[in-house]
């Protein structure tokens, strides 16, 4: 555990941690890619890792391989300064590996090993229910609704969790590949849609789940729902969206060299969970939001300029000089 610990509120987070393979030159495809860098990455994870940066509390809870990629994950979280307590490993699975390629742009193109890997292996028997009823904040993706046993696990600590009145967080992180079809992951991720306390889509993500205009508020505005505290549309480098009940703004993002895109929304997420935690009285005033989000996009803007997810998180410093600089 780190040091502040203490002083902060807890936030979990459930799912996937496994290897990201990218290749060691960008804007190729993964056939022409020649070698490849080992990366941490899973996106609860990397969310996790971004918010004890920052000095927050961290917990994770997920599954790995007992092998050497799960270890050193796990050693890798620990590191961070997250509460690893709620790691499994399987002695029958392994690890799970993505390797990714960035193409010219920097965005990316998946291909995923799991046949099926540790993540997909979690049992609700193996779930420390203490650790996220003392939670603040319980945050998830869809990629562990994909199968069982894993999706049965997910939804028991869902429960648990708004038992617990902790607050739910969802970021569903839409990788197609690993779904059966497009259908199948729109049912999927929309089936525990008005769970969540807090949502944060991309533009990317709301096109493929509306099949509409992400730039239209109508369109954005029909994933709404009353249940929801907040909704975020994350655009990348243009910033983000904001819609709550009350009110509905936009915040702008920031202009950095763009090296690598992987792991800005859970740089996001983390920074803004973060925020959260300290106040969550923030859904309600637009002014501490904004501040909020501000430096969730500084946090985010920042991560693209490293490759990798987890190396490439920023610290609080990091971020206030960037917003420092814009000004």
């Amino acid at each position: 555990m780190n040091n502040n610990s203490a002083k902060s509120p807890m936030i979990v987070s459930f799912g996937e941690m496994l290897i990201d393979f990218v290749p060691d030159v960008a804007g190729v495809s993964l056939a022409e890619s020649y070698a490849f860098i080992k990366a941490p990455g899973g996106a609860p994870a990397n969310v996790a890792c971004a918010i004890a940066k920052l000095g927050g509390n961290a917990a994770f809870i997920g599954k790995v391989g007992d092998d050497e990629f799960g270890h050193m994950l796990a050693d890798l979280l620990k590191k961070s300064g997250v509460n690893s307590d709620g790691i499994c490993f399987d002695k029958d699975a392994r690890t799970a590996l993505a390797f990714v390629t960035l193409k010219a742009d920097g965005q990316r193109e998946f291909m995923f090993y799991r046949s099926p890997s540790a993540d997909m292996l979690l049992k609700e028997s193996e779930l420390k229910l203490d650790l996220i009823k003392q939670a603040k904040i319980f945050h998830y993706g869809s990629i562990s609704l994909i199968s069982e046993p894993c999706k049965s696990a997910h939804m028991a600590a869902m429960k648990a969790a708004k038992q617990a009145g902790v607050l739910l967080s969802y970021d569903p992180n839409v990788r197609l590949p690993l779904w059966p079809s497009p259908e199948a992951a729109r049912d999927g991720i929309k089936s525990i849609w008005d769970q969540a306390d807090f949502v944060k889509v991309s533009d990317d993500e709301v096109e493929f789940l509306t099949k509409g205009d992400p730039k239209k508020d109508d369109v954005v505005m029909s994933l709404w729902n009353d249940n929801f505290k907040l909704l975020i549309v994350t655009d990348g480098p243009e910033g983000c969206r904001y819609f709550t009940k009350k009110f509905k703004g936009k915040v702008n993002g920031y202009k950095v060299k763009t090296i690598d895109t992987t792991g800005a929304g859970d740089a996001f997420v983390g920074a803004f969970l973060q925020a959260v935690a300290k106040d969550p009285n923030l859904f309600n005033d637009e002014n501490k939001l904004k501040e909020a989000l501000v430096f969730a996009n500084a946090c985010g803007a920042i991560s693209t300029t490293q490759k990798g997810a987890i190396p490439s998180l920023p610290d609080k410093a990091q971020a206030e000089n960037l917003i420092k600089e814009a000004k």
